[in-house]
């Protein structure tokens, strides 16, 4: 099903449309429904995004504008409670605290929208302190927000920000094969392509002390396509053996909120089968682009539909993938290179899930075009627990044509000819014997996530504190930070050592 508001990865151009005074907005205390309309929602966002860098809609947002992008975004409104920063339960069920504050919140609901739990609520997490229910009176949005114990409430199937101007765009999406200009790699054994920016990092050099083996990496992108089989039954071709590629889907592909038909974990974009293969492709022997961590075991999630998390299933198949790998013991490292301009509640939450069972999050740092230079690093690669990561032009630090940077920025990759921009890094095609080019900080933040692979093969024993600091060594800026590329390219081989 195609996307409804489909947008390449931080594509945030400005808004036509001017604020308007908010002569409109009614008193939050009256009996009125009126409902903003999406113009009007997408010039609060807007300002909120330039102002602030983020959207908290349940402290900056009327009730009336909160219940308006929740009508329009098929009348879900997604609920985190608790204490501030109880983002998931503490051991193997909640407290009776907490199940007080839901009976408190669903009584609410019940009250207001003058029916029967059955026909408000739409989900109860099991490990995140995260409701979606049903709200169709502002009442509800009124009483909500006087609540003690709500830690946010988020218009989660609300994704109408920018869709006239990117409509037409693909989200980061092409499984056309392209053919790959000679000078961009180099032939090494069995017979494998080595993509010519793994030699500006030093990634061939230390794979003579490390191939990422013994290490699992988890992948929540798109999925991937089941037509590459290097990526399949032939993830162990060549020089890569021993390890394993599991696939996994919690999409659900649908614009109702009600449907629970999971979509499964074949890749239907192509951009989750180029990220695996910059990841973790083998080092094969069919003339095909190899990856960094080409000994290291994948886990790879198709959680989203796109690179951008504008809809209410993509939102919560990621949370989903989120959660399932951090109960995974194996997987050490989440890649995603993926993300939304704002703050999304339950993926935030399940981000923090994640981190807390010692994951390491690797996180795009954002993709857009020269018109957003407004725009800083986005969600989730803006939060604490992530390491966020750009991409370079290979002309010094100069951000590629698409690339974001900003203060959030921990780590960059050089991923792009400064003379032809669109000659990017190989990476294998979405059907077998294909091969297609990628840029952007996808890419770089997949590369990263391998070399960290590296780096914790080499180093089995050592926490994510650890090999983190190992990275940060390894950084051309360190032991100083630079305000727009954090510690700067990765040497891939000093790291290593």
């Amino acid at each position: 099903m195609k996307k409804i508001i489909p947008l390449i990865l931080g594509l945030f151009l400005v808004l036509s449309c001017s604020q308007e005074d908010s002569t409109d907005i009614i008193d939050e205390n009256s009996e009125s429904q009126k409902i903003l309309s999406i113009e009007e929602i997408n010039s609060f966002i807007e300002t909120q995004l330039k102002q602030k860098g983020d959207l908290d809609w349940t402290n900056d947002a009327s009730a009336q504008m909160l219940y308006s992008a929740v009508m329009h975004g098929g009348e879900v409104l997604t609920i985190g409670f608790g204490e501030k920063g109880e983002s998931f339960i503490d051991g193997t069920q909640r407290s009776s605290r907490l199940n007080t504050i839901i009976e408190n919140i669903y009584s609410t609901i019940q009250d207001s929208e003058g029916v029967t739990r059955s026909g408000f609520q739409v989900a109860e997490d099991g490990l995140l302190n995260v409701l979606d229910v049903r709200v169709t009176n502002m009442e509800t949005i009124i009483e909500l927000k006087a609540m003690d114990n709500i830690r946010y409430l988020e218009p989660n199937g609300y994704g109408f920000y920018l869709q006239e101007e990117v409509q037409q765009k693909s989200a980061g999406c092409s499984q056309s094969g392209q053919s790959i200009n000679s000078g961009d790699y180099s032939v090494i054994s069995p017979n494998a392509r080595l993509p010519w920016n793994f030699k500006k990092h030093n990634i061939d050099d230390a794979w003579s002390l490390s191939t990422g083996a013994g290490i699992t990496v988890g992948l929540i992108d798109t999925g991937i396509s089941a037509n590459q089989n290097l990526l399949g039954s032939g993830f162990n071709d060549g020089a890569s053996n021993g390890r394993s590629v599991q696939r996994y889907g919690t999409f659900i592909d649908s614009p109702w909120w009600w449907s629970n038909n999971v979509d499964g974990p074949n890749d239907r974009c192509g951009h989750g089968t180029q990220m695996a293969s910059a990841l973790a492709s083998p080092r094969n022997n069919d003339f095909m682009p190899v990856g960094v961590a080409y000994n290291a075991n994948l886990v790879a999630y198709r959680g989203t539909e796109d690179v951008v998390l504008n809809d209410y299933h993509e939102r919560k198949g990621v949370s989903n993938a989120l959660k399932a790998l951090g109960n995974r013991s194996d997987v050490k490292i989440i890649s995603m290179s993926i993300g939304y301009p704002w703050s999304i509640g339950n993926v935030k939450d399940a981000v923090k899930y994640a981190y807390g069972k010692g994951k390491m999050i690797m996180a795009a740092g954002g993709t857009s075009t020269t018109f957003t230079n407004w725009y800083g690093v986005i969600f989730p690669a803006s939060m604490s627990e992530t390491v966020a990561v750009t991409g370079l032009k290979d002309n010094g630090y100069n951000r590629c044509d698409i690339c974001h940077d900003g203060s959030k920025i921990d780590f960059t990759i050089i991923m792009q000819r400064a003379s032809n921009t669109s000659r990017t890094v190989p990476v294998l095609g979405f059907n077998n014997g294909a091969q297609s080019y990628v840029g952007g900080s996808s890419v770089a933040t997949a590369m990263t996530a391998g070399i960290a692979a590296l780096v914790w093969s080499r180093n089995p024993n050592m926490s994510r504190a650890q090999v983190l600091d190992k990275l940060k060594r390894a950084g051309e800026f360190y032991p100083n930070r630079n305000s727009k590329f954090g510690y700067g390219n990765i040497d891939a081989l000093k790291a290593v050592q």
